[in-house]
């Protein structure tokens, strides 16, 4: 099945979406991007994913984030769901959402990036789409990929978490421990001689002593 690799350029795919026809690349424009897929509208997973998602919104719009959802249903089914989804975060039931859903009914789009869950089928047989997370840089490349059942809703918290290591990371040569927060200290990468690392993180590397005496755990604040 045809998919996306960490590296590869994203898609010009076209597509009608809720908030009108969209050329992806257009959509992103010079921002980071992340395009999550939904098995279906009108389910109770997928609404509570898309209400978490939207309540976040200000948040990845504060990181350049642009944010586009998929499910494979039509565009009107979106925009009644859109109403649910409003509603289930005690908002008004509105069809506006802070992003857009794409619309995916014959699941062309779904086949083309990978996102269909062979063990998840609707009524009549058909596969559903996975829980799938594609985090695009501003270069429209694939920077994350996360892939989940059907079965198990996924953690908009965590996307945000990583959208600020990846973010972070791309500008410095540094990477994000294991739980890392925003705010928290970061590893030096291997490649950083000391000498360099030094000017790099004016406010110091600490390094931590292991039984190995191998200086490779090199921690500094976040910069």
């Amino acid at each position: 099945m045809p998919g996306l690799l960490l590296g590869d350029e994203a898609p010009n795919f076209e597509a009608d979406t809720t908030h009108g026809r969209i050329r992806f690349h257009d959509f992103l424009g010079d921002s980071w991007g992340i395009l999550f897929s939904h098995p279906r509208d009108f389910t109770p997973v997928c609404t509570t994913e898309l209400g978490r998602a939207a309540k976040l919104a200000p948040e990845f719009g504060k990181r350049n984030v642009k944010m586009i959802a998929l499910s494979i249903d039509d565009v009107s089914d979106h925009l009644a769901w859109s109403k649910d989804i409003n509603a289930y975060n005690g908002d008004e039931p509105t069809e506006k959402l802070p992003f857009p859903i794409i619309a995916d009914a014959k699941r062309e789009l779904s086949i083309q990036l990978g996102m269909l869950d062979p063990d998840e089928r609707d009524k009549k047989g058909m596969p559903l789409t996975a829980r799938v997370v594609f985090v695009f840089g501003p270069d429209k490349k694939l920077k994350l990929s996360i892939l989940y059942p059907a079965t198990t809703g996924r953690n908009f918290d965590e996307i945000l978490r990583v959208v600020d290591s990846l973010q972070l990371t791309a500008k410095n040569k540094v990477a994000t421990p294991v739980d890392w927060k925003r705010g928290d200290r970061v590893m030096v990468i291997p490649n950083v001689p000391d000498d360099e690392a030094k000017k790099l993180f004016p406010e110091g590397v600490f390094t931590k002593e292991l039984p190995s005496g191998k200086k490779y755990l090199r921690y500094t604040p976040q910069p």
